[in-house]
């Protein structure tokens, strides 16, 4: 209680000398031990500033009845109630250190930059570039998406392009209540529905590669619409991927192709490209495969709830999974999809049961983990024999650091 008081209350060690009683004269121990009456001037002063009060009446206490000449020297008589109050300077520059280093590490926790070049964050929502015609956005390829081979998926590789395209029509201004339809579409009741799709990929990209995809739109006969993509490895530039597909309009109620509206044309005409096709056109025939011409057959596939979009259909990139359901287990295990061409024929419901049929060419059926390069043509199919999607897919030899095998020590070198 004595050290706090003196942190305010300074006390001087000593007291002149004022002819009186001396206050720690005789057996006063320096020691730390103080005399009575040290004791008693200590109390009048911390009572001292504010005498008791009972209803305005003063009330006298045992420590008045002490002489004044016998507690304090003459020389000390004349300090005022001023003087004895503490140093405030002190607690206020106290008071506002602690106020200035919190204010600060609210600042850094909120920070955020003043110019948009200050800090790029590449896993934005993308953006607009060239004249506002190209959309481009960064990816992050997550542990999750890549599979056995330590790569990304094939089907990693199309939601990708897929949510850049969505993201462009809703960075435009133009995505209106359905899922990537404008909002004189949704008037309509129409949707975008994918009639063709061809994707060549040059090199897959691996765990913990940022990808750049770019993607734009352009006219495509007088009631379709092209869309191409193309993406690069973020850090080299490198070309990792490209797609080009034709897209067509139907009404979300009757399930029919309809003719594009020229209120729609008017919301998207702005933003076609006038550009040749970024992948030039497989337009080899796609052959229609049977139970005596396909080579393997995969029965009892059916979509699952989760595998419905908005517009409660199949979503696209569902259907290059059930179509590689027949591919043989040899080819995945030694090649890498390379190529693929895919004409979607009709939808299929959510209570659909499919079948996935699968031909193999330019390989001996029983010797594919040693060919080069495969082809195979695909079919799916409802179980009546109604087309869903044909589809040709192209597959090369697995890298060396991709495959198991070629890890493994040849066998004369031992």
């Amino acid at each position: 209680m004595v050290a706090a008081a003196a942190a305010f209350f300074p006390v001087t060690s000593s007291l002149p000398d004022s002819g009186g009683n001396k206050i720690g004269a005789g057996n006063a121990n320096l020691g730390g031990l103080k005399s009575k009456h040290v004791s008693a001037g200590l109390q009048v002063k911390a009572n001292a500033h504010a005498p008791p009060k009972i209803n305005g009446t003063k009330v006298s206490t045992s420590v008045e009845n002490y002489k004044h000449e016998d507690v304090l020297p003459s020389s000390q008589s004349s300090r005022t109630f001023i003087n004895q109050l503490p140093d405030w300077s002190m607690l206020l520059a106290a008071i506002t250190t602690i106020f200035l280093a919190a204010e600060k590490q609210w600042m850094m926790l909120d920070w955020k930059p003043r110019r948009s070049d200050m800090l790029i964050d590449p896993f934005g929502i993308g953006k607009i570039v060239q004249d506002g015609l190209v959309f481009s956005e960064n990816f992050s390829i997550r542990s999750y998406e890549i599979g056995a081979d330590r790569t990304a998926s094939i089907d990693t590789i199309m939601n990708h392009l897929q949510e850049t395209a969505l993201n462009h029509v809703k960075t435009a201004g133009l995505l209106g209540d359905g899922f990537g339809s404008t909002p004189e579409m949704c008037k309509k009741n129409l949707i975008w529905v994918v009639a063709r799709m061809q994707v060549v990929v040059d090199r897959y990209p691996t765990w913990g590669d940022v990808v750049h995809v770019e993607t734009w739109v352009s006219a495509s006969g007088k009631n379709g619409m092209r869309r191409d993509w193309l993406l690069r490895d973020y850090n080299t530039g490198e070309i990792l991927t490209r797609a080009s597909s034709v897209w067509v309009m139907m009404n979300k109620h009757t399930r029919k192709l309809s003719k594009i509206p020229e209120e729609v044309r008017g919301e998207i005409g702005s933003y076609f490209v006038e550009s040749a096709p970024i992948l030039e056109e497989d337009d080899r025939k796609l052959a229609k495969l049977d139970d005596s011409t396909a080579d393997y057959i995969r029965s009892g596939l059916s979509p699952r709830w989760s595998d419905l979009d908005v517009n409660q259909h199949v979503n696209n990139v569902k259907y290059i999974g059930w179509i590689l359901e027949s591919a043989p287990q040899s080819i995945l295990e030694s090649h890498e999809l390379c190529a693929m061409t895919l004409e979607y024929r009709r939808e299929c419901g959510k209570d659909s049961v499919l079948q996935s049929l699968t031909s193999v060419y330019d390989a001996g059926v029983g010797n594919l983990a040693q060919s080069g390069r495969i082809e195979c043509q695909h079919l799916l199919r409802l179980e009546d024999g109604a087309e869903i999607v044909r589809g040709r897919t192209k597959w090369r030899p697995k890298p060396v650091n991709h495959f198991d095998i070629a890890n493994q020590v040849p066998a004369g070198s031992t």
